[in-house]
């Protein structure tokens, strides 16, 4: 009891002080970015394990523009994992802004003194880090591949992670333990930021299957969300992760598009998952316009052929962006989950189906039918709020 009263009163101590980091460092200026002196765009995507996240950072990783980096949070949540996700919100948050910033002086509460670059969560599948600045695994506008890049560039001193980040004039940014929207107002209302928010959901019914390939790696992390004070949850047969992440697309997609602030406006995006498998470039090339982005024909011709794959994909690529047949990946669930489980799921997760846009089936028969399409138009406005073309006013 002793070490668990211990542990809270670090963890509300580690809170308070980044809170009150925060508060100074808002009424910094505006930082310039290095390409005509404009401010540098920052992008969040926010979305939730199993996803198709990693999908999505890797379109914004690989473009020339960007310097991208996958789930920061993660060392805040490694580091306090016996926290939960509501207590953490405003650690992961701060964590955010500084790297936004290009201030990496913030992993000093979270790495070891002496530290590479490979320290940093996932480094190998930041193109800009396999590239000048940070590294010469790979010519600057190549497309990266992490085998080749993590042999080549583990040892990179963490320092170059900020000078490479300083070179860019994006900055994206993706994370998975974020609740709710409000957490992240006072990013949107920060001066210093020019924000914006990539919401991307998939269906409840393929999140269950694909958290079922990999829930070893997930441990951890369900206990936090489940606020378990540091023990790790492998099995999770009431499936309740899974009605949490529900809940929390619910809450952010309904604080965005009812009756949402005015600072929201030309700011958030949502996007499905299943609709990226289905168009990727329509899709892709909407996405990369809400973030001041150009698709480039090199990443036309990497889109096509990492979403023209075989098959699914192996369960020791679940963690990866490989060569995959997207529409297959996004139909899976129907053949390997039972009807039992689908129809708790969506007992479960009937709010985030109806308003994502996800069809209920109600017999096994219509799981298996693929020709009933459970991916219904999602009215666009109902996220008025989600343009992809009108220009970002200044906060």
């Amino acid at each position: 009891m002793w070490l668990s009263r211990f542990s809270s009163m670090v963890v509300t101590a580690l809170l308070l002080a980044q809170s009150g980091l925060l508060l100074f460092l808002v009424s910094r200026p505006r930082p310039l970015s290095p390409v005509g002196g404009e401010q540098r765009v920052h992008v969040l995507v926010l979305s939730s394990w199993r996803s198709g996240s990693s999908f999505v950072g890797q379109l914004f990783s690989q473009h020339p523009d960007v310097f991208y980096l996958m789930e920061p949070g993660w060392h805040v949540w490694t580091a306090l994992s016996q926290g939960s996700a509501p207590t953490l919100h405003m650690a992961v948050r701060d964590l955010v802004r500084s790297v936004f910033l290009c201030d990496m002086d913030v992993f000093d509460a979270y790495l070891p003194w002496r530290r590479n670059l490979s320290d940093l969560f996932q480094s190998a599948v930041s193109r800009a880090l396999c590239s000048p600045p940070a590294c010469s695994a790979f010519p600057r506008g190549a497309i990266s591949s992490e085998a080749v890049c993590k042999p080549l560039c583990a040892r990179r001193p963490f320092s170059v992670a900020q000078e490479a980040c300083r070179s860019y004039s994006h900055v994206v940014l993706k994370e998975v333990r974020f609740f709710n929207l409000q957490v992240l107002y006072p990013l949107l209302n920060d001066p210093a930021l020019n924000l914006r928010i990539v919401h991307l959901v998939r269906d409840p019914r393929a999140v269950l299957r694909s958290r079922e390939q990999t829930a070893k790696a997930l441990a951890r992390d369900n206990g936090i969300v489940l606020g378990t004070n540091g023990t790790w949850v492998e099995a999770d047969p009431g499936l309740r992760v899974v009605s949490e992440v529900c809940r929390s697309h619910v809450r952010i997609a309904e604080a965005a598009t009812r009756k949402p602030p005015p600072f929201l406006r030309d700011r958030y995006r949502l996007v499905r998952f299943e609709d990226l498998a289905r168009a990727p470039l329509s899709e892709i090339r909407a996405l990369y316009n809400f973030a001041g982005l150009s698709l480039t024909p090199q990443l036309e011709a990497w889109i096509h052929n990492i979403t023209h794959g075989s098959g699914p994909g192996a369960r020791r690529e679940a963690f990866k962006t490989t060569s995959r047949d997207a529409l297959n990946v996004s139909q899976a669930w129907r053949h390997a989950l039972s009807f039992s489980k689908i129809r708790r799921v969506q007992e479960l997760c009937a709010g985030a189906l109806q308003l994502l846009g996800y069809r209920p089936v109600f017999s096994e028969k219509e799981q298996r039918n693929l020709a009933l399409d459970l991916v219904l138009p999602l009215g666009r406005s109902s996220f008025s709020w989600a343009s992809s073309t009108a220009a970002h006013p200044g906060p």
